[in-house]
């Protein structure tokens, strides 16, 4: 939030410190656990800007993941995961997710979502608050 309570357009941050069990033997981080960083990181995101959101009668549920790979992460690296909303559909968005050590680009990932309401998960289209709180 920026001062005075207001969201920002700032694509949220969320660092992840690499742990020695999250390494495979190549000395870098296991490719799976991506997929895992992105998830903690879009819900500590979704939770911050909308609080529980299942209250609400909405949430979202992974339909597609794209990650491409351009560097690799190491055992005590600090790695630094932006995102934001990339593209809203009708009851679908996408989160575009870019990590970082330091200045050096490790992974991008798209992940496409599809709201839906608690329990039975059927889709349904986020409301205007919803929209507003994560653009």
């Amino acid at each position: 939030m920026a001062e005075g309570g207001e969201l920002t357009n700032a694509p949220y941050r969320h660092a992840v410190k690499i742990r020695y069990g999250e390494v495979d033997l190549q000395g870098v981080v296991f490719n799976a656990h991506y997929l895992a960083y992105c998830d903690d990181a879009s819900d500590s995101w979704l939770r911050e800007r909308l609080g529980r959101f299942e209250d609400l009668g909405w949430e979202p549920m992974v339909v597609k993941a794209v990650i491409e790979w351009q560097g690799a992460a190491a055992m005590g690296d600090v790695l630094d995961i932006d995102l934001e909303v990339s593209r809203w559909g009708r009851t679908s968005f996408d989160i575009a997710f870019t990590g970082r050590v330091a200045e050096r680009q490790v992974f991008t990932a798209t992940i496409t979502y599809v709201g839906v309401t608690p329990g039975d998960h059927t889709p349904i289209e986020p409301s205007a608050a919803i929209r507003a709180a994560l653009a």
